[in-house]
């Protein structure tokens, strides 16, 4: 419709995203009427607070929104999830990561330290738009880290409940595009091509784990975002390598089929690509202490206890 084109693009000239995630909610008030912006706050903080949550959804009651517009990252499709949960109004996606987050119906809110993540056809994105130039400006140390959370969704979809013959061929040609451009990307970030075929793998990534669910690495990773706020996307740089080395005695064949895509022995390649591409590797260095360890553990042996 002439009036969405207008938006999007009224939208986009006027707003240029950078790697700070951001989102806005527009409201759609007639035939051939431009939109107006209802709402535009510029808070948001990862793992959907459920405080900040409620807010917006009051905001979005308040001011009778017609759909959602989120540009950014995780955080910011996180937000927009929220919202649409119990509001049930449409999203529209540009992400400008590698999260992958829009391609889900899966959401996550937290309050009293515990992410509750769950399922509804309610969030998943109705349109969903890609553009490579968009994330040129994402700084290293998000590009890395964003990078191996969409490499996550690609390898525990091997295994994870729901996996399938058409998810796993996803999945291992989402590791195959994210391990052959992350190199290229860290070292030449304003490369347009690795970035496609970055945001490529990443796209691929987003949809194997919407068609299967969050696993044993990620319910590990959402005990330390939830419970220690440690950012998301830099815990799967660090617990992806050693969690696979865990499950991998137990998974022959899909550890076989990933060591294919990554061409070598699939911990031991993750730990390289995360040592390559200087993304954080310890805990320590993302803020988890020592006294925080059996509390930690504890919290993840309970989560992946609950996978089914």
């Amino acid at each position: 419709h002439p009036s969405r084109q207008r938006f999007l693009k009224d939208f986009l000239q006027r707003d240029e995203p950078s790697y700070l995630a951001y989102w806005t909610v527009r409201r759609y008030v007639g035939k051939g009427v431009p939109p107006k912006e209802v709402g535009n706050p510029a808070e948001v903080v990862q793992h959907v607070p459920a405080e900040l949550a409620e807010r917006a959804r009051e905001l979005a009651v308040e001011t009778d929104i017609d759909c959602i517009v989120t540009i950014g990252g995780g955080s910011s499709t996180g937000l927009a999830k929220a919202i649409a949960l119990t509001m049930r109004r449409p999203i529209i996606a540009i992400p400008t990561t590698y999260a992958g987050s829009e391609q889900t119906t899966i959401y996550g809110i937290t309050g009293e330290r515990h992410k509750q993540t769950g399922k509804s056809a309610d969030v998943l994105p109705k349109v969903v738009i890609y553009d490579p130039e968009l994330t040129v400006g994402i700084p290293a140390f998000v590009t890395g880290p964003s990078a191996f959370n969409a490499l996550a969704h690609s390898v525990e979809a091997l295994y994870a409940p729901g996996c399938n013959p058409i998810t796993t061929a996803m999945a291992l040609e989402g590791v195959r595009a994210i391990h052959s451009s992350l190199a290229q990307v860290m070292a030449s970030p304003a490369d347009v091509d690795a970035r496609s075929d970055l945001l490529y793998g990443a796209y691929l990534s987003g949809v194997a784990l919407g068609q299967t669910s969050a696993a044993f690495h990620h319910k590990i990773c959402h005990v330390l975002g939830g419970t220690f706020n440690l950012v998301h996307a830099d815990a799967h740089s660090v617990i992806l390598p050693h969690a696979i080395a865990f499950l991998s005695p137990a998974l022959p064949r899909e550890m076989a089929l990933l060591a294919g895509a990554l061409g070598g022995e699939p911990a031991g390649a993750l730990w390289d690509l995360a040592v390559a591409s200087n993304v954080p590797t310890t805990l320590s260095a993302l803020g988890l202490t020592e006294a925080d360890l059996q509390e930690a553990a504890e919290r993840s042996v309970a989560e992946v206890a609950k996978i089914a």
